[in-house]
């Protein structure tokens, strides 16, 4: 069985009320999304019996490393979860009881420079989720225009600025390329200036993560393929951290789509094949902040499935 009390890796935020929210019954099949340190699959796999089973998906080797080998009820799935739907099928599972997704990039990560997540550390420009393919934080920042940059940081990093920021980095990359971390926050630190310069960088920093593992795409096909395997009366639970994310998952939750438009029947009735559970989402507790303060802007959504859709 797994190791229920080793959590070294990852502290997992709003564990209980995450566990609540899922309703697990001891028999069911269930699905973690995003594995990580394996703190919510260990708390699952803590409620679960010998007939249930978890399907953990994570792209990530470091995250693999933490996976059990001798659950037999336990199944880890080194892939995006934006392929929910074809890996179960994959396994010969069609229907699952819940699906959790914990959207916050892990703590190991953030505290691991050679990954290249944080601007407190120096270390490669990298911020791949999945380190074996793909473009890293630095091949954005050397060959994008200077357009492009800026929109990305528009978009995803919310910059008011971001066309400023845009021009520094084309300057600075038309001297001798972008590599590391450090090299790019050296180029940001003039634009710091009085505001709050860690909030800047992090802007900065979740712009470019964001766009290197195209996180708002995978969300949105993760979200709507779990519509596809959670049975009648199970539950979506996910967890975010800002609010380009809980926008469209607040909308998911309440239309069945990340857009927000819910389709009608003849009589104007909304057709969502999902509601959700409460009128708000559920924040940490101030203890639990005190003791975890990366979770203090986390929220969990929770969507209960009132119409399965077809395979």
């Amino acid at each position: 069985m797994m190791d229920i009390e080793r959590i070294d890796y990852h502290v997992p935020a709003l564990l209980d009320e995450s566990m609540e929210a899922l309703r697990i019954s001891p028999a069911g099949v269930y699905v973690d999304a995003t594995f990580g340190g394996g703190g919510h699959s260990r708390a699952i796999l803590s409620r679960l019996g010998t007939k249930g089973r978890l399907f953990a998906f994570d792209q990530d080797a470091d995250a693999e490393a933490n996976a059990p080998t001798n659950d037999p009820r336990f199944v880890f799935v080194r892939s995006n979860f934006r392929y929910l739907a074809s890996f179960l099928r994959y396994h010969g599972v069609h229907r699952v009881d819940g699906v959790l997704a914990d959207l916050g990039v892990s703590s190991h990560h953030f505290d691991t420079p050679e990954r290249g997540f944080s601007f407190r550390f120096d270390g490669e420009a990298d911020m791949r989720m999945n380190n074996r393919a793909g473009r890293t934080a630095a091949d954005v920042v050397n060959t994008y225009t200077e357009e492009q940059l800026a929109d990305l940081l528009q978009a995803y990093g919310e910059l008011t600025d971001a066309r400023r920021v845009a021009q520094a980095i084309v300057r600075a990359r038309d001297e001798q390329p972008i590599r590391t971390t450090a090299e790019l926050t050296a180029i940001l630190q003039p634009m710091a200036g009085r505001r709050d310069a860690s909030g800047f960088y992090a802007q900065v920093f979740q712009a470019l993560r964001i766009e290197v593992n195209d996180e708002m795409e995978a969300l949105s096909e993760m979200l709507h393929q779990a519509l596809r395997v959670i049975r009648l009366g199970g539950r979506l639970a996910v967890i975010t951290y800002h609010s380009l994310e809980d926008r469209p998952v607040k909308r998911f939750m309440r239309s069945g789509r990340t857009d927000g438009h819910c389709a009608e029947d003849v009589y104007g009735n909304r057709l969502s094949p999902i509601r959700p559970v409460g009128r708000k989402p559920i924040v940490p507790t101030a203890e639990e902040v005190t003791r975890n303060p990366r979770v203090r802007s986390a929220k969990l959504r929770v969507g209960e499935i009132i119409n399965e859709e077809e395979q």
